[in-house]
């Protein structure tokens, strides 16, 4: 098994895509530099399931399990046993294979990507719910920044009651500057998630934006925009492959990290050159970047398709047959 994993890490980005749908802890990536989440806290998610980049510029290398498995992504992750996930693996091949040709297309793959997108979709809703009755105590229908800071700040250990009364009368917060920074940063996402005319007051739909920009056009070009500035070296909002494949600062510590780090600048340029900048003129403006980042662009859902047949296509008909998966991904343990 480990010799099989070894393999993994020394394939590139497309191989590396989808056959980390099965051995997801084969090959590791630079660790995530944005401050530690508990689960409690009101905060926008850094991930986003089916977005093509985290938040802070990193590859999502969980996509091709989530445009592929889905809600089952969990249950492969959870069984250890080759065997029962050929058999769910079988299962979901006849899901995708829509005419029933034994084989799958890429228009039936693409078709299958839009599926779990929107299934990611329907859950970002059902969470937001949740959220948003908890920081609507008044169940008025509407969330003001003042309930919101109250929320958050009492899941970073704040008191509740001494903040809301603190905020009641515009007295000053003692708050460390780590916390000051990111209250700042919210209050800009939360005035962008709110539709004018602007009441600073965000309604279910408005905080679902807030929490999920991939679920409003304005929010997604909100988030293209922070990715940018993060990236963007020489201030003219538009980003180079230098800028795009440079590494954080810090993030190598020793020869196992130089490796790593190696891969992630290796599919960083891929994913530039190939995908990313669409008219290949070595320059991703935000236009491009915000096509690239939406989730429902039908475009890359079908390159993405393209992309994960290559990997198991092993006669070339650029199709996927049950045995070409399974011979890829699980095969049969020989005596």
């Amino acid at each position: 098994m480990q010799s099989g994993r070894a393999v993994l890490c020394s394939l590139g980005w497309l191989s590396l895509s989808l056959l980390s749908l099965l051995f997801p802890a084969g090959c590791a990536r630079p660790a995530n530099l944005s401050a530690l989440r508990g689960r409690e806290e009101l905060l926008p998610p850094e991930h986003l399931n089916g977005v093509r980049l985290e938040r802070d510029g990193h590859l999502n290398r969980e996509l091709p399990q989530e445009l592929f498995l889905g809600r089952e992504r969990e249950r492969f992750e959870e069984d250890s046993q080759p065997r029962r996930n050929r058999r769910k693996l079988v299962g979901i091949f006849s899901k995708v294979d829509r005419n029933n040709d034994q084989k799958i297309s890429a228009k039936e793959m693409q078709r299958w990507i839009m599926e779990k997108t929107e299934e990611h979709f329907q859950e970002a809703v059902q969470e937001n719910k949740m959220h948003f009755r908890a920081v609507d105590p008044d169940g008025d229908g509407h969330v003001s920044w003042d309930e919101y800071k109250i929320k958050f700040l009492a899941s970073k250990g704040f008191n509740e009651k001494e903040i809301a009364e603190k905020i009641k009368n515009n007295e000053e917060l003692k708050i460390d500057e780590e916390t000051q920074e990111v209250l700042d940063n919210l209050k800009d996402r939360w005035y962008q998630a709110d539709n004018p005319p602007p009441d600073l007051l965000l309604s279910e739909q408005e905080f679902l934006s807030f929490l999920h920009p991939e679920h409003s056009r304005g929010m997604l070009h909100f988030m293209v925009q922070e990715i940018v500035r993060d990236l963007d070296q020489d201030g003219d909002k538009r980003l180079t492959l230098p800028e795009f494949i440079s590494l954080p600062v810090g993030t190598v510590e020793n020869q196992q990290a130089q490796d790593v780090d190696d891969d992630w600048v290796r599919d960083r340029r891929k994913e530039f050159q190939e995908v990313i900048d669409a008219n290949r003129d070595g320059i991703v403006t935000m236009e491009e970047l915000e096509e690239y980042m939406d989730p429902m662009n039908e475009h890359n859902a079908l390159n993405e398709a393209r992309q994960m047949i290559a990997v198991a296509d092993e006669n070339q008909d650029h199709q996927l047959e049950l045995e070409e998966i399974l011979k890829t991904f699980y095969p049969l343990p020989t005596r």
